[in-house]
């Protein structure tokens, strides 16, 4: 659970400082500030921007300026076209650069927001179950998770959705349903590796588990280890 916490504390630092943070928070809390009845898939998207863009993640492309399910989709659609292009995964994990993620094709993000907001939601809940897969989310971690929301000032919706979803998280069988398309599934697995830590023995036995159970092939999922590991 520590690396979850750690991007989404450090997601709020980095939300909360410079002129791009700025930028990503203002779109951020624009999302809770001009719906009064805000979707839980809207909230999502703003939790996921401030875990994903923390930490001093290198990226750089038209995902990062979206925020949120994007930035997965972005990395999981460059996963995808590697590997089917034929790419050796190996040679993204030497590179020193920044990782250039393109702006995710429809299938990967849907153009439509109430659909990208149901994306957003799912891709959280994989998330907190990846996080979770050591069976520990302390009253510690929790309090955690809460100050840096009051701090980030998503206020009082989003604390709610994370209890929520931190209170009951999915088995690995849920997870997987959560995907009904092999893009769907580069996603929840990309959103899932990006919440922990995958050298983790827990954690790698996990991801492991979820591959074979979302059926995806072992060389997309090398291509998923190397660009969420060369953003790190």
């Amino acid at each position: 659970m520590a690396s979850f916490l750690d991007s989404l504390i450090g997601g709020v630092k980095d939300l909360t400082s410079g002129q791009g943070a700025n930028d990503m928070l203002g779109k951020a809390k624009a999302t809770w500030n001009n719906q009064s009845g805000a979707t839980k898939g809207a909230i999502a998207g703003g939790l996921l921007a401030a875990i994903l863009t923390g930490g001093g993640r290198r990226m750089i492309g038209t995902g990062v300026k979206v925020g949120g399910a994007a930035l997965i989709g972005s990395l999981a659609y460059k996963a995808y076209e590697d590997w089917k292009a034929g790419k050796d995964a190996q040679a993204q994990e030497t590179q020193a650069d920044p990782v250039e993620l393109p702006p995710p094709a429809p299938n990967f993000m849907p153009q439509d927001q109430e659909a990208a907001d149901a994306l957003s939601h799912r891709l959280l809940k994989a998330m907190i179950a990846a996080a979770n897969a050591d069976g520990q989310i302390t009253a510690d971690e929790q309090a955690r998770i809460t100050g840096g929301l009051s701090h980030l000032g998503l206020g009082g919706d989003a604390q709610a959705l994370i209890a929520d979803e931190l209170a009951a998280p999915l088995e690995i069988g849920d997870v997987v349903k959560l995907a009904t398309t092999e893009e769907e599934a580069t996603e929840v697995y990309a959103a899932s590796v990006m919440a922990v830590d995958p050298e983790g023995a827990v954690e790698k036995g996990y991801l492991a588990l979820l591959a074979a159970r979302l059926r995806l092939d072992p060389g997309l999922v090398s291509h998923i280890h190397a660009k969420a590991g060369a953003l790190a």
